[in-house]
């Protein structure tokens, strides 16, 4: 078993222990409680039998002994009402302000009543006195830390999730950034042959057009090649005309596109300054006009639209194809997702990361429709 799969084992056994304390914690919370309760109840029954027992003594303290006063004494927190077999209220540990309130009184009986039985102490047979007591501020306080641990616990899962998702996508971009190297070396290779035997090639009678397209297609190598070796890494970005970038991009890929292609172009006539790596952006375009092409199956028309405010830059790329589905317009931008029955479905997640994280940009689906097309919208910087 390799060193990684042994790690996600140790992650996944740290989080089930974690999980199963802050269970264990909440079990005995709760257990806790319960027996805080059980015991205030106790306490109030014992209360009551000692209050009986004093009114039955005719008020006289000497009668009730030690015992009897001890517990009446320790009484001193739990809210009270006692009502005598005449009607009469004695409220204990209560504000003194609704002593008088008749209306208030009867409130708290209600109250009380639903939170804990009423105590009915009975002599001869007949009820002498009922007590109506409800929770004290401990017990009160206590309830709502089940609650609290629960939500502590609920957090604690979303973190969890948080950090399982960011180290799976911080995986998923080392793979996706070593990958692009490796194919940026392996193309090196072979790349450097390619520029030595046009070098010869120009010393014999070749006819000068075709090693003129040769060395065309070694430079566009050239430029795939560094593409894919500043994956991974920080890119420098330089104060570029960003109506001129994108029109370059364009016509780059209109002019190696099929005739059944239609190119729309709505650029500005006047410069807009942003900060660029012009090989980067250059792919991005060509991605998403690569993809809207793919999505008409070689037939439609391809609408590229730039405008720009006093503070950003928009460019619009839209395609009559296929279009997407709602639910996977977010989708379309993961590592691996493709509608495609060819493909890695890496060129979208690249151009979310080359706009997102090095332009410090956004880029998302703003229209599509079905077999009506789709519209990416890029949203950058304007240097001011």
């Amino acid at each position: 078993m390799n060193f990684t799969a042994n790690r996600n084992i140790l992650r996944w056994v740290i989080i089930a222990f974690a999980m199963v304390i802050t269970a264990l914690i909440l079990w005995n919370t709760y257990e806790f409680f319960q027996q805080l309760k059980e015991s205030e109840q106790k306490n109030m029954l014992e209360f009551s039998i000692a209050s009986s027992d004093f009114n039955r003594a005719d008020t006289n303290v000497e009668n009730m002994g030690e015992l009897g006063l001890t517990v009446m004494g320790n009484a001193t927190t739990v809210p009270m009402i006692v009502e005598n077999l005449k009607g009469e209220h004695t409220l204990r540990n209560l504000p003194e302000e609704i002593k008088n309130d008749s209306i208030a009184i009867q409130r708290l009986i209600t109250k009380f009543a639903e939170e804990n039985e009423p105590l009915v102490y009975n002599f001869n047979g007949k009820p002498i006195q009922t007590i109506y007591y409800g929770n004290s501020p401990i017990i009160n306080k206590m309830k709502y830390f089940p609650l609290a641990l629960l939500l502590i616990l609920v957090l604690f899962g979303a973190l969890i999730w948080f950090f399982y998702r960011s180290t799976k996508a911080s995986e998923q971009n080392k793979l996706w950034a070593g990958m692009a190297k490796e194919s940026a070396h392996q193309i090196g290779t072979p790349l450097s042959s390619l520029v030595g035997w046009t070098t010869l090639l120009k010393d014999t009678n070749v006819d000068p057009s075709y090693i003129t397209e040769m060395e065309k297609d070694i430079e566009r190598l050239q430029t795939i090649t560094e593409r894919f070796s500043k994956i991974g890494s920080i890119p420098t970005l330089s104060q570029m005309d960003i109506v001129d970038q994108t029109d370059k991009a364009v016509h780059y890929i209109s002019s190696r596109s099929s005739k059944l292609i239609e190119f729309n172009v709505d650029l500005p006539s006047q410069p807009i300054m942003v900060k660029l790596n012009e090989q980067l952006y250059a792919w991005v375009i060509e991605n998403l006009i690569k993809n809207g092409i793919d999505a008409m199956k070689g037939k439609g028309i391809i609408k590229i639209y730039l405008r720009a405010d006093a503070h950003k830059v928009f460019i619009t790329i839209s395609d009559t194809g296929k279009g997407i589905p709602k639910s996977q317009w977010n989708k379309v931008f993961t590592p691996g997702f493709t509608t495609k029955k060819r493909g890695w479905g890496l060129g979208l997640s690249l151009a979310h990361r080359i706009i997102r994280d090095y332009h410090n940009g956004t880029i998302r689906v703003s229209e599509s429709k079905k077999d009506a097309g789709t519209t990416f919208e890029m949203v950058l910087h304007k240097l001011q």
